[in-house]
């Protein structure tokens, strides 16, 4: 019994892992149709963002001369990290592979894993626009990382643990209600989602202004399967975060260790459809707001951290601890 069970593990480990990957550009697709419409266009089709991947993946890779080792495997290194992180958060199952190993600490540890190489690689070739990105990312991570940790402290106050698995069979049992501490740690993490993803207010990932880019700055030197990777890195990215947020906050519809086919079916077209509203949503936000100044990112973000401190104050006063 256990080593079918560790079989069906495996199983479901490579269809998520799988299910990440393919969905990835269509939801980024389906985001830049939906702010097309809303702002009176036609907009690319859908199957655009896989097109243009296929498009990088036939290029020649084209490299400085001064590139070293660390340029050329940069990417390789940022789309293993974020497709690794994006596995261990649940889906459409808890009876994953890396179950064990889902921990919000240790996801967290991959994301910035790969912002590290992915900003050393931006001042490996020693061009002013790959050091002024990589400067406003760290810059922006400094905020960011602080405001997710407070609100996995947060989360891990009420639940009393850190694992993706046991959140979910927690925020399922009934017994969390309405809380205020949760609201507020919810809205800083969808702050730092959009500061983490390059979204507007924080960076406007369909243009390429000099004075305003961020996450373009860093991979302007990038050409070919190197560039196609990093992009698709940035879309599974996306895919991550509204994962993470629905496997904490919505977990409903996600299946149990031992449930049937029937609940694994509903797992996966409820999956589908958190991320196609999660695509509106940010769509009609991105439409309503306008682009920040870089001066005032630190108050953004602040504002997220902020935020999470609060979520965690309420929740350490409100269980006793």
């Amino acid at each position: 019994m256990m080593v079918v069970q560790a079989l069906l593990a495996g199983v479901f480990q490579v269809v998520q892992m799988a299910l990440l990957l393919l969905l990835a550009p269509g939801l980024t697709g389906l985001v830049r149709i939906i702010k097309a419409r809303l702002l009176g266009r036609r907009g690319p089709p859908l199957v655009q963002p896989y097109l243009d991947l296929l498009r990088l993946l036939k290029k020649e890779v084209v490299l400085a001369e001064n590139a070293s080792w660390l340029f050329r495997t940069t990417p390789y290194l940022v789309f293993t990290a974020i497709w690794l992180a994006a596995a261990l958060v649940p889906t459409f199952s808890t009876a994953l592979a890396l179950t064990a190993t889902a921990d919000l600490i240790a996801l967290v540890a991959l994301l910035a894993s790969a912002r590290f190489f992915l900003a050393l690689a931006g001042m490996d070739v020693g061009t002013s626009f790959g050091g002024l990105g990589s400067s406003r990312e760290m810059m922006i991570a400094t905020l960011a990382e602080p405001a997710m940790l407070m609100v996995i402290f947060s989360v891990a106050i009420l639940v009393r643990t850190t694992s993706l698995s046991l959140i979910v069979d927690f925020m399922l049992s009934g017994g969390v209600g309405l809380r205020v501490s949760l609201a507020l740690a919810l809205i800083s993490l969808l702050m730092v989602a959009i500061a983490e993803n390059g979204r507007v207010p924080i960076d406007n990932p369909a243009t390429h202004l000099e004075l305003t880019m961020v996450h373009e700055a860093m991979v302007l030197e990038y050409s070919g399967r190197h560039l196609a990777l990093i992009e698709a890195a940035g879309m599974m990215k996306l895919v991550l975060y509204m994962a993470l947020i629905a496997c904490i906050f919505l977990p409903w519809g996600i299946a149990a260790p031992n449930d049937g086919p029937v609940e694994l079916l509903i797992g996966l077209v409820t999956f589908v459809l958190k991320l196609v509203a999660g695509a509106v949503l940010l769509a009609m936000f991105e439409t309503g707001i306008a682009k920040m100044r870089v001066f005032r990112y630190g108050e953004f973000l602040g504002g997220a951290l902020l935020l999470s401190l609060l979520g965690a104050i309420f929740l350490y006063v409100s269980t006793g601890l």
